[in-house]
């Protein structure tokens, strides 16, 4: 699918959306949805990977500030508030114009000069602009990087057709420079995104299936556990293979990031035993997404960081995002308050947490999940960010509520709340090797926002999730997200079941046996 093309067909994001449900087979969708899709959510049986139109994300029209004033200059897709010219205003006695007009020829020239050296600056050079301030953005920034007691933060907000990048604190302890837009910092597992967006566009051209299994592109002699049903990809994507978080440790002195390679990862998966039958739990797992990558490289007989650049990268033009950083790109890598080993090549987990990338590619990745309509950045497919599995259907979930209770699971994505709260998000987290990362979208007034923070040396005890969420809701003029309901006590082992839990084991086992008929020659 040619990303370049799609900015004519996409303009509006109200008038087309890829029905998750066309990425399934007939057969997996719950008759209640292929008969009334309005009823898809009081579906009582879960099926694997139900797609429901009622929790598609939905796009309203860009809303938020107005146009930039016409003398404000943009660099870069960074907004430069620029002070507006205030028209003379003659004397009503006929007088020279010449004593009016000579106290203002100062101030003319200096904004020519601002603006020509506006126009100057290359990307390499310029800092992340600062506004007046007032502004509630700033005040917003400097109030989270503050709490959080971070060494260096880099803020980028998207809000309607406004793009805000800020730096706060050091690139490095003692540096006292703040992080520019050429700062390189590590992406974390917001990776994984990345990688869905890779399986959303393959899917959609008929190379693969959210339901193929996995044992379809494992290498010659490799057999892939299941526990009575195959792993199937749209699974890898949704943290419900039931594959452990990690594979193991990594060797002491492994560089980040670079553990386990291929090699590894499939002459272990072999002699595992899954955690649950697939599909009926949600277990965060980093070793999922770096198969899930092995398979689309598989499918498509490219090497998957070829793959990532040739359908994502190279269309959206962002040319500061690779596995791969220079020895400049290293030179200008964050730095938090602890030594976390070398910048170096990390596609040996490409599919999970290896992308290294700048606040200006992070601006262009944002346009690009809101769909903004800004004509020189593609829109993603809706059917990339939509809801997949709700966590009701599922006999339990873990390792995905860092920034809020989930309420939706989508491929690599969490939802906030109910799709119709006007807070509602679709979120991601990140952290690992010094750095929290997050990304998090209201699709409802077009806002978004991504956060990279650096390691400090005091350990403040903030979320800075939970913090950048609030932010992005304040500037978005929406109601923060409810503070989290007390958790209540585990049932001990061997009390009784209710019959709400007898009837969710009921569905499940209905699940498995579906998923039989439907794979019915899956490895033991």
């Amino acid at each position: 699918m040619d990303l370049q093309a799609l900015p004519a067909q996409r303009r509006s994001r109200r008038g087309r959306h890829h029905d998750p449900r066309d990425l399934l087979p007939r057969s997996l969708i719950p008759r209640a949805l292929i008969a009334d899709p309005r009823h898809a959510a009081s579906a009582s049986m879960p099926h694997r990977l139900p797609a429901t139109p009622d929790l598609l994300r939905k796009r309203s029209g860009v809303g938020g500030q107005p146009p930039p004033h016409p003398h404000c200059c943009a660099h870069s897709r960074i907004l430069v508030r620029c002070a507006k010219m205030t028209p003379l205003v003659p004397s009503r006695k006929r007088k020279p114009l010449w004593p009016a007009l000579f106290p203002a020829v100062p101030a003319a020239l200096s904004l020519c000069l601002f603006l020509h050296s506006c126009l100057a600056q290359t990307p390499a050079q310029a800092p992340l602009p600062a506004v007046p301030a007032a502004t509630p953005i700033d005040a917003l920034g400097a109030s989270l990087f503050q709490q959080s007691g971070a060494t260096g933060m880099v803020l980028v907000l998207v809000h309607g057709h406004q793009v805000v990048l800020r730096g706060y604190g050091e690139t490095a302890p003692g540096s006292h420079q703040p992080p520019a837009r050429d700062s390189v910092f590590r992406l974390c597992s917001l990776t994984k995104i990345f990688t869905t967006d890779v399986l959303t566009r393959l899917v959609l051209d008929q190379t693969v299936r959210l339901d193929d299994p996995l044992q379809r592109f494992a290498p010659p002699g490799i057999v892939v556990p299941a526990r009575d049903a195959p792993i199937l990809l749209g699974e890898l994507a949704t943290h419900t293979a039931a594959l452990p978080r990690e594979l193991r440790e990594a060797p002491a002195g492994t560089p980040h990031f670079t553990f386990p390679d291929r090699r590894t990862r499939w002459s272990w998966l072999p002699n595992q035993r899954l955690l649950s039958t697939p599909g009926t739990a949600a277990l965060y797992s980093n070793i999922g997404f770096d198969l899930l990558s092995d398979a689309l490289a598989a499918a498509t007989h490219t090497q998957y960081a070829a793959l990532l650049a040739t359908r994502t990268l190279r269309p959206l033009h962002m040319d500061h995002t690779t596995f791969f950083p220079t020895p400049a790109q290293c030179s200008h890598l964050l730095l938090g308050a602890f030594d976390q080993g070398p910048c170096t090549s990390t596609e040996q987990t490409a599919g999970s947490s290896g992308l290294y990338s700048t606040a200006s590619d992070m601006a262009i990745w944002l346009q690009y999940l809101l769909g903004s309509n800004t004509p020189a950045i593609a829109a993603q497919p809706s059917a990339a960010q939509a809801t997949y599995l709700q966590p009701a259907q599922l006999l339990r979930q873990k390792g995905l509520d860092h920034a809020g209770e989930p309420t939706g699971i989508g491929l690599g994505w969490i939802d906030l709340l109910p799709p119709g709260d006007p807070s509602y998000l679709v979120e991601k987290t990140g952290g690992g090797a010094g750095f929290h990362t997050y990304i998090a979208l209201n699709h409802a007034t077009q806002t978004a926002v991504f956060l990279a923070a650096t390691d400090g040396r005091v350990d403040t005890h903030l979320n800075l999730f939970n913090a950048a969420n609030k932010l992005l809701l304040a500037v978005a003029g929406l109601p923060p997200l409810p503070e989290p309901a007390a958790q209540p006590l585990r049932r001990p082992a061997g009390a009784h079941t209710t019959p709400r839990s007898r009837t969710r084991v009921a569905a499940l086992h209905a699940r498995v046996a579906i998923r039989r008929r439907a794979h019915p020659h899956h490895p033991a």
